[in-house]
Order: C-alpha cells, then sequence, then structure tokens
C-alpha cells in the first residue's frame, strides 16, 4: 500500500512530538523538515535521518512530499497553511489552526478551491479514551448531561519574551490551552453555546494569563472551563448527568476514563500509549484520509473547528484582546 510522504513547518518541541509519534504510523512517513533558522533545520533532519530544507518554501515545493505538518508559532499559521495548500500540499496545522475565525474561512475557501485535505491538530479529539467517552455519552451510562468542567494549567515560569507571553506570536492562554477546555466541551455538547460569559487577568504585556469561560448551552446544561499560564492546578475533565459523573484525568492526553454511577462501584477504564505515541492517533486518521482521497476530516471537520475558533473570537473581544493587524489579517500573502 502507498505511503503518504510528510514534511514539518518549524522545528520547535511540537515538531519532535509528532516526528516521534509518526514513525509508529504503518503508512506515513516522515521525509522532510524546514525552519526559519536553517541551523535548526539540519540538527532535526539529522536528529530524524530526513532531509532539511533551507527554507519553508523549498520543502513546499518538493515535488516528493505529500502533506506537510504545520507547527510553528500561532501567528504564523494562516499564511504558512495557505502557502502549502496553493503548492498542492495536504495540511494538518498543529492547534490553533489560525488565530481568528475569518482566517479559517479563508483557508477552508481556499482547501476546497485546491482538492487538498486540511485539518486542525487537536490530538485529543483522535485518542482511544476519547472515541469510548463519545461511545458512553451516545449510550447514556450517566443518563443525560448536566455540565462539564475542564481546567488546563500550566505551573511554568515564562518570561516575557517567551511566545506564551507575546502578543506579536498571538500568545496567551487560551489559544495555546483553553482550545483544550473548549474542546471537550464540543465533543461531549457538539454544538455551539447559546451565551457566553468570562473572566480574564491579563499579563503585563497583555495576554490574558488566566481565565474562566462560563458556556451556556441551552436546556439547562452548562459548561465551566479555565486555562491559565504560571498557576498550579489539576488538567482534568468533569461531566455530571443524572445519574453520575465521568472523570477524565489529564483529558488533554486522556489514557483512562472513571465512571462513577450513583451506588455503584467506579468503573475505569484503561487506554495507555507510548509518550512518543502522542500524534499517532491523529496521524493515522489524517493519513487515511489522504489515502482516501478526502479533503475533510469526519471526525473533526473545519465547521467544528470552526465552531471553537468563533468562541475563542467571542472571549478574545469580551477581553479586548486583539493582536497586531498583521496577526489578526486574512489576506493571503502571494
Amino acid at each position: 500500500m502507498a505511503k503518504v510522504n510528510w514534511g514539518i513547518i518549524g522545528c520547535g518541541n511540537i515538531a519532535h512530538t509528532f516526528a516521534k509519534s509518526i514513525a509508529h504510523c504503518a503508512d506515513a512517513q516522515l521525509i522532510g523538515a524546514a525552519s526559519t533558522s536553517k541551523q535548526r533545520a539540519s540538527e532535526f533532519a539529522t536528529h530524524y535521518s530526513i532531509k532539511g530544507y533551507e527554507s519553508y518554501q523549498a520543502l513546499m515545493q518538493c515535488p516528493n512530499i505529500d502533506a506537510i505538518y504545520i507547527a510553528n508559532t500561532h501567528d504564523q499559521h494562516f499564511q504558512s497553511i495557505a502557502q502549502c495548500l496553493m503548492h498542492n500540499k495536504h495540511v494538518l496545522s498543529e492547534k490553533p489552526i489560525t488565530v481568528n475565525a475569518q482566517q479559517l474561512i479563508t483557508l477552508k475557501e481556499l482547501a476546497q478551491q485546491q482538492n487538498r485535505f486540511l485539518m486542525e491538530g487537536v490530538w485529543m479529539r483522535f485518542l482511544p479514551a476519547i472515541v469510548k467517552l463519545e461511545e458512553l455519552l451516545n449510550e447514556a451510562v450517566i443518563g443525560k448531561v448536566h455540565s462539564v468542567n475542564a481546567n488546563f494549567s500550566l505551573a511554568g515560569e515564562f518570561d516575557s519574551s517567551h511566545r506564551l507571553m507575546n502578543p506579536n506570536t498571538a500568545g496567551g492562554a487560551l489559544l495555546d490551552l483553553g482550545i483544550y477546555p473548549l474542546s471537550i466541551a464540543d465533543v461531549v455538547f457538539n454544538k455551539a453555546p447559546e451565551e457566553i460569559s468570562s473572566f480574564v487577568h491579563k499579563t503585563d504585556t497583555g495576554v490574558d494569563a488566566r481565565n474562566i469561560a462560563m458556556l451556556d448551552y441551552g436546556n439547562g446544561q452548562f459548561a465551566q472551563l479555565s486555562s491559565a499560564l504560571e498557576q498550579n492546578g489539576p488538567t482534568e475533565a468533569y461531566i455530571t448527568g443524572d445519574h453520575g459523573f465521568i472523570r477524565i484525568p489529564w483529558f488533554v492526553g486522556a489514557k483512562s476514563i472513571e465512571i462513577h454511577i450513583n451506588g455503584q462501584a467506579t468503573q475505569h477504564f484503561d487506554y495507555s500509549f507510548n509518550d512518543d505515541e502522542n500524534f499517532k492517533f491523529e496521524i493515522d486518521h489524517v493519513t487515511e484520509c489522504i489515502l482516501n482521497k478526502q479533503i475533510q476530516s469526519s471526525v473533526l471537520p473545519l465547521s467544528t473547528s470552526l465552531r471553537v475558533m468563533t468562541m475563542m473570537d467571542n472571549l478574545r473581544a469580551q477581553w479586548q484582546l486583539e493582536y497586531s493587524a498583521t496577526v489578526e489579517s486574512h489576506n493571503i500573502n502571494l
């Protein structure tokens, strides 16, 4: 069976996660990587025994590369994805796929015009534990779902020049971390909320350091979601219902699920995988889509990414958090 040949744009930490994971995928192989730093691209390529490219453009022009994983900073995603699509490459972009909804709408139209696959890399949605969660919810094991509570916090300390603190790289907790609590709520409710309210605390650089969002999905269903930089806190999710609740420890990279039903012993479901397989399930899915000549995922279509992105736009508007015109622009640089 034919394999999909992959390239990577950006050679930072997340690119290493992708490179380690793709080694466990039977129908995909990594053959090239590019960075804005020739030295970084060369070191990355040497480490994985692949070809290093002197520029993004050179990698995009390589006829042997079928698909490209976008692993650079948030502010560069839109232009990088657009250029890849115009070079007739399939694209998987690290989350958030864009900085705002209008950018994603533009890319969705371009992918359709180019007849190329495009998906946002929210790896959580493809993990076996999350697939099992969807099955359990469809079976209504806890009855009607009342609420989702989820938090994702980092306990590190970041210099003001770090990408997470820098508005010029679309920094802040929401786009980098908050997308996961929003996504787990979206997995549960599978629709847009009717109303969103929130609170935020900003850094000295002007991006969101800590935030809490409260989402009303109607019919008495709510979500309370939070994310934070430089804060200690449990990264877990709870889904409550009529008959009990579901707990997902470390839901971002979920490996297990607990079901707590009133009056019954706790049920544990284990879906362990090795740390070097984190993105394997996502890559396998995208590779299968490409081999089957699909241009969108049935698991994470662009309409779902757009729904979550629209929520993040809503929250940033509430916080008056707008990046520069260059970062927010949806005009493609030709």
